[in-house]
């Protein structure tokens, strides 16, 4: 049996520039069933091609391996959050019950989105009678 290498789960060494990094791509799994009775949207993400890292500006977009964060909308609202933390679980609570919408952006250092890279997930908060929510 083969093991995997580093750079296989990893992926590249941030000290050697990558030529023709491939395009970004943002996976987001469905919100987890156990939060959304309490009024908690949980949703696991990961990305490939790109790090997420709390750099900003133009000067990082021309850093190999590529960077940039996520922005987060809730139910179209006309603000949006940004997340660098590479967390691994988007985390929203207090929602009401009702259906609930939300976009997860994969953006460059400059907000910029990148093409094809946004995930909307349409789910339900079932009626909840917690007080206390995390």
């Amino acid at each position: 049996m083969n093991e995997a290498s580093a750079r296989d789960i990893r992926g590249a060494s941030p000290y050697i520039a990558i030529k023709n990094e491939p395009a970004p791509k943002l996976i987001v799994d469905p919100p987890l069933p156990e939060g959304l009775p309490q009024g908690i949207f949980w949703a696991q993400y990961r990305v490939e091609n790109l790090h997420i890292v709390p750099v900003f500006g133009t000067g990082a977009r021309q850093v190999s391996p590529r960077v940039g964060h996520l922005h987060i909308t809730v139910d179209d609202l006309p603000w949006w959050w940004a997340d660098a933390s590479d967390s691994n679980t988007i985390d929203i609570a207090g929602l009401p019950p009702g259906q609930h919408k939300v976009k997860i952006e994969l953006v460059d250092p400059n907000h910029k989105v990148f093409p094809g890279q946004v995930v909307t997930l349409t789910f339900t908060v079932p009626g909840y009678k917690s007080a206390h929510l995390h």
